[in-house]
């Protein structure tokens, strides 16, 4: 970010005027912004925004947000509730989401002939894809795509939703990171619940530390160069790797 560039704290009720000319950009500003006439903006979350030399565009970056379901999305989801042929599944959303036993299984299902327990049960842990959504009636879930299904083993760990985008970084550049100064697998659903599978318990400690550096220092930048500082120093501090210098 350029010297000449600052950035304001705006809350909840905060409005933003813009000329017809000028681009209002930033990720998840759907979350953060509501459109309350053809140039006027609210702002509904707290958020920082990007003031500088350049006019025609509007930074804007929310600092807290729920997750809002959209289809195609890969969340992590924990069942809470079993019905005859679904579960009901929390996505740490307004909306609790249904997975249908047919399409768990893969075929029709008969509840009076089977228990639907034996698959999945209350506490258990999914990767899913959001198939329909449209905010009048919940989530439905699908796993018939490949990677997706109940979760056999791994660490779980939660983040802001709007921290996510950060984890992930531009290009993929931080999870690459992550996965190759941890040796950790990450599944990381954009619901801000993460899935980590790590080879030692001393390196998905660090993993789950630089993760949560990343939620906290998120609204910064050169963001991955210093987590990839972050995670080497804590590998010299436990004895994964030997201090060279």
């Amino acid at each position: 970010m350029s010297s000449s560039i600052q950035r304001v704290i705006r809350l909840p009720g905060d409005q933003i005027i813009v000329d017809k000319n000028v681009s209002i950009e930033g990720s998840n500003i759907n979350i953060s912004l509501y459109k309350l006439s053809e140039n006027t903006y609210v702002i509904t979350t707290v958020s920082l925004q990007d003031i500088g030399e350049d006019d025609k565009k509007i930074r804007i970056i929310p600092l807290k947000g729920r997750y809002i379901p959209k289809e195609g999305d890969i969340v992590i989801g924990i069942v809470t509730d079993v019905t005859l042929s679904s579960w009901l599944v929390d996505i740490k959303s307004p909306y609790l989401a249904i997975l249908n036993a047919s399409d768990y299984i893969g075929k029709s299902f008969n509840p009076s002939s089977e228990n639907i327990r034996k698959y999945l049960d209350v506490g258990d842990v999914v990767i899913a894809k959001i198939a329909q959504f449209d905010r009048t009636r919940l989530p439905i879930l699908t796993v018939q795509d490949k990677g997706l299904g109940k979760v056999v083993s791994g660490s779980l760990i939660e983040i802001e939703p709007i921290k996510v985008g950060r984890v992930i970084g531009k290009k993929r550049s931080m999870i690459t990171m992550l996965s190759e100064q941890t040796k950790c697998e990450f599944v990381v659903g954009v619901n801000g619940r993460i899935l980590l599978r790590c080879p030692d318990p001393e390196l998905e400690y660090v993993a789950i530390l630089a993760i949560k550096k990343i939620e906290a220092e998120a609204h910064t930048t050169g963001l991955t160069e210093r987590i990839k500082e972050f995670i080497l120093n804590e590998k010299v501090k436990r004895g994964l790797i030997k201090f060279e210098g």
